[in-house]
């Protein structure tokens, strides 16, 4: 699972190679979950479990990646139920932040946001080493800001990523990583470009995407994430040359993700029609790449 993990957060062929290995491991931790259930040893029970936690929640992540969110729902559900049986705090805490990242994807941002508040509430009570219970609340919180963001609530969103989600990253390094969910200062800056992208701000959320470095970030997706919402920010300014150079950057870093993404997609295809001639043609030759056209 951590090998699993891993690959999936910084390899930039890693839908390849999850598509390769996922199948195998699911069967693999279902097998050892049947075998622990049955078994006499508690603390083996709780390893195989919180194991196929961790496992489902990778799946749901891949799975709304490659937009089946409808078995993205499932494998959460699966996370969370795993994280219940292992009585484990901070899984439980990982497979609502999960959840709430599918709710997202569903276009309910509103249960989303609530879902999120609520596991945050319950996580500041957990039986958790000081910074994974930060960690995991200030995550949370982070669910809720987009949730907020989602429903236009701008004022709500700037609010609560300023008061709630900022103060927790302050006391959590980048480097943590706590349950995958990347949580640390500079994932709180690259909320602030999301809300002020989706706000229509694009002149404050290029300000400060200047001030943001994702070299030291351990998840390629989130990094990836960044680049795209700059490429948008600039495609809203109409800057196409702009926007293509920041498209053929994430190609270099993330050529899968670029290829399977909706937005990225879109972006290609505004350079491709409004662009000049020049620009225009490398679109052209970057949408035949990713195999969008």
């Amino acid at each position: 699972m951590e090998a699993a993990w891993q690959s999936w957060q910084s390899a930039g062929n890693r839908f390849s190679t999850a598509a390769q290995t996922l199948p195998t491991l699911v069967a693999d931790v279902e097998h050892a979950a049947r075998t622990a259930r049955s078994g006499a040893d508690p603390a083996e029970r709780r390893a195989v479990l919180g194991a196929a936690a961790d496992l489902y929640c990778l799946l749901r992540s891949y799975l709304r990646r490659t937009g089946r969110v409808d078995l993205a729902t499932l494998a959460a559900d699966r996370a969370m139920r795993a994280a219940e049986d292992a009585d484990d705090p901070l899984r439980i805490a990982a497979a609502q932040w999960n959840l709430g990242h599918v709710l997202l994807a569903a276009g309910r941002p509103a249960e989303a946001e609530e879902l999120a508040l609520q596991a945050a509430e319950q996580v500041a009570k957990a039986p958790l080493p000081q910074i994974e219970r930060t960690a995991m609340g200030g995550a949370l919180q982070l669910v809720a800001v987009v949730g907020a963001a989602r429903c236009r609530r701008w004022w709500q969103a700037r609010q609560r990523l300023t008061e709630h989600a900022a103060p927790a990253a302050r006391k959590v390094p980048d480097s943590s990583n706590v349950a995958w969910t990347v949580f640390g200062p500079t994932n709180i800056t690259l909320h602030a470009l999301s809300i002020e992208m989706e706000a229509g701000e694009t002149s404050e959320a290029l300000h400060s995407a200047d001030a943001v470095d994702t070299s030291q970030l351990p998840s390629l997706e989130r990094a990836f994430t960044f680049g795209l919402e700059v490429a948008a920010c600039h495609s809203q300014r109409r800057d196409d040359a702009a926007t293509l150079l920041a498209l053929l950057g994430l190609e270099t870093t993330a050529p899968e993700d670029l290829a399977r993404t909706p937005l990225a997609q879109q972006l290609v295809l505004t350079v491709i029609r409004r662009g000049r001639g020049m620009h225009a043609r490398h679109a052209e030759q970057l949408a035949a790449r990713i195999g969008l056209v």
